[in-house]
């Protein structure tokens, strides 16, 4: 099965930095197969027997504990669910000099659509939807400051996401594609 591991905090702001190569290095060592990364931001697709996603976490998580010394949250996401989250962003979405548009992928713990209660979100202002595995957002640059959901670091919700623009997730996307065939 084809799998995206995107990993949470890593290469920002000069802090838990992992070169990619040592990663898909680790990755291989875990028994992953056919490992690409995609930016330094750690976005690392790979394919491997049948496992479930939480057993794929956990096995991930350790292992880049043991190469790095590092505790990073790991989110996996299958193709399929990767599919259903990108097919579900509006085209019209874009992350430029105009627009503000990001995936925010859940912990398990939180994917559920009810989180969308728990957001602040400005009528008119934010754009949010929730698709299984992710929230989806929307604002145009000119109101960033007014938007209710960039309120969203520093709580219990922003320590179980981590998030990608539009663009970079599309770019996930296009790269399994390629990778499936």
């Amino acid at each position: 099965m084809l799998y995206v591991a995107l990993l949470r905090g890593i290469n920002v702001g000069g802090k838990n930095k992992i070169a990619m190569k040592s990663l898909i290095q680790t990755f291989e060592n875990a028994g992953m197969d056919d490992v690409v990364t995609y930016i330094n931001t750690g976005n690392i697709i790979f394919s491997c027997g049948e496992q479930s996603k939480k057993e794929l976490t956990q096995q991930l998580e350790a292992a880049i504990h043991r190469d790095f010394g590092l505790a990073i949250k790991v989110v996996v996401r299958s193709m399929e669910e990767i599919e259903h989250i990108i097919t579900a962003i509006p085209d019209s979405w874009k992350n430029d000099q105009e627009m503000k548009s990001d995936v925010m992928f859940l912990w398990d713990e939180i994917n559920d659509a009810t989180i969308l209660d728990e957001l602040i979100i400005q009528p008119g202002i934010d754009k949010v939807q929730y698709v299984p595995g992710a929230i989806l957002w929307s604002v145009s640059k000119k109101q960033v400051t007014k938007s209710g959901m960039s309120k969203i670091i520093g709580t219990k919700i922003y320590k179980q996401v981590t998030i990608r623009n539009v663009n970079t997730a599309r770019k996930i996307f296009d790269l399994m594609l390629a990778q499936r065939g």
